[in-house]
């Protein structure tokens, strides 16, 4: 019989994850060289959503309105989207090490976006880099199906075999075609950058999130029983490699969504589902809603410091989450010395 404490605390770390996520939006909000109160961005939101609020100076609204708010909505969608990811993908690959980008997704995607923004055609670069990524998923799949049934180790291997692949094509693109200020251009989308995030994006990556994030979370109780094993899901009635494809699938099309508005970055999805499992136990159904809220207030935060630190001058936001990922990182594992990651 399940502890009732143990439920309130689960609930009460969503919560409190969540009030924190809310509050550290608007603060992001604020910052930057124009000078903008808590209260001046509640007061735009409040009045593009047709509330009675007192009107704030057009400039600020347009600040807050045009470029910083969609910037910090994007950001907290890619980071659930990223974290959620990587949650199911280590559940359905069974192994720990798994992000979003194992079965080349990332390098799929990188490849389309290089192509578009070495043609000059930077406007079709979501397009171009989720179609990548998709291309990567059906490449990766389709190698591990031809040797059987999608197993983990089949997947990993397909993945990681893509990822090589597209990795070279897009450094021969690169060395091929590259001029001038588009080297700049590539290496900050591949590296990962929320600069020109706009509703547009908002719209992307929080659609993806809606749609496929939720069916994704509603899986967790199948995600459970492949915690056991394909016999033991088997067992329980489940059809584990249609159930591995519709997850695998789910998750290549949020991973797409998400890299198609912000680039490749990194250890979103590989660090924050072990943080939550550590504090939710390995439950999905607890840990993937958390694993959400969290993954969200851990890129807002990132991209936050990756647009101030050296201002005027923004970071690559990939770069923040590996500065902070690495010693995370480490820091688990020397947690986990002489136990399974699991």
């Amino acid at each position: 019989m399940r502890d009732p404490r143990r439920r309130v605390s689960h609930a009460a770390a969503l919560l409190s994850t969540l009030a924190a996520l809310l509050i550290v939006c608007c603060v992001a909000i604020t910052i930057g060289p124009a000078d903008i109160r808590v209260g001046d961005v509640l007061a735009s939101v409040a009045g593009h959503l047709g509330l009675p609020v007192a009107a704030v100076p057009p400039l600020t609204d347009a600040i807050v309105w045009e470029l910083r708010l969609p910037r910090v909505l994007t950001a907290a969608a890619v980071g659930a989207g990223l974290a959620l990811s990587g949650a199911v993908m280590q559940s359905v690959t069974r192994n720990p090490l798994a992000d979003p980008y194992l079965l080349g997704l990332s390098s799929g995607a990188s490849l389309g976006a290089v192509a578009v923004l070495i043609l000059g055609l930077g406007i079709l670069l979501p397009v171009a880099a989720f179609a990548g990524a998709l291309l990567a998923l059906v490449a990766s799949l389709a190698i591990a199906r031809a040797g059987g049934a999608i197993t983990p180790g089949r997947a990993v291997l397909a993945g990681l075999a893509i990822a090589q692949l597209a990795g070279a094509a897009t450094s021969f693109v690169i060395f091929w075609s590259a001029k001038g200020d588009s080297y700049r251009e590539i290496l900050n989308w591949l590296l990962g950058s929320l600069a020109g995030s706009d509703w547009s994006t908002v719209a992307i990556s929080g659609i993806a999130l809606a749609v496929v994030g939720t069916a994704l979370v509603l899986a967790a109780p199948r995600l459970d029983a492949f915690t056991f094993g394909d016999t033991a899901a088997a067992s329980l009635g489940i059809n584990v490699e249609a159930t591995r494809w519709l997850l695998l699938t789910g998750v290549a099309l949020l991973t797409g969504a998400m890299v198609a508005v912000s680039g490749a970055i990194g250890f979103v999805g590989l660090i924050l589902p072990h943080v939550v499992r550590s504090v939710t136990g390995p439950g999905h159904v607890r840990m993937l809603p958390l694993a959400v809220v969290a993954g969200a207030l851990f890129l807002v935060v990132a991209d936050t410091l990756a647009r101030t630190v050296f201002d005027p001058r923004e970071l690559p936001v990939g770069i923040i989450t590996a500065v902070i990922g690495v010693p995370v990182f480490v820091l688990l594992f020397a947690r986990k010395r002489g136990a399974t990651w699991a």
